[in-house]
């Protein structure tokens, strides 16, 4: 028994430890192509739900959103959280995003 316990252990640890933040600008691709916070991958809102796995991004990961203003981040936030990504959330608009992501 208390090796199954220890390999159980073992193995979250090790999934913990996969976790990673992941940035995502939710505008269209032209204006990710005008500028975007560094890092940061493109998965336009209205596609989140179908484009998130293809991206290789876990439930497990810290996901966070932001667009223009917000608005398109929260619209996305609410997709992921219906998926099941508990660890997203709304960073706001791009020049929020900057300042917020730039303290991390």
């Amino acid at each position: 028994m208390k090796t199954l316990i220890s390999s159980l252990a073992l193995t979250l640890m090790a999934l913990s430890a996969q976790a990673k933040d992941i940035i995502i600008d939710v505008r269209s691709p032209q204006e990710f192509a005008a500028g975007h916070v560094e890092g940061a991958i493109n998965i336009e809102h209205s596609a989140i739900a179908q484009a998130i796995a293809k991206a290789g991004v876990s439930k497990d990961d810290t996901v966070l959103l932001y667009c223009q203003s917000g608005r398109r981040s929260g619209i996305a936030l609410d997709t992921l959280k219906n998926l099941g990504f508990s660890k997203a959330e709304n960073v706001g608009g791009i020049e929020q995003a900057r300042k917020t992501l730039a303290k991390k």
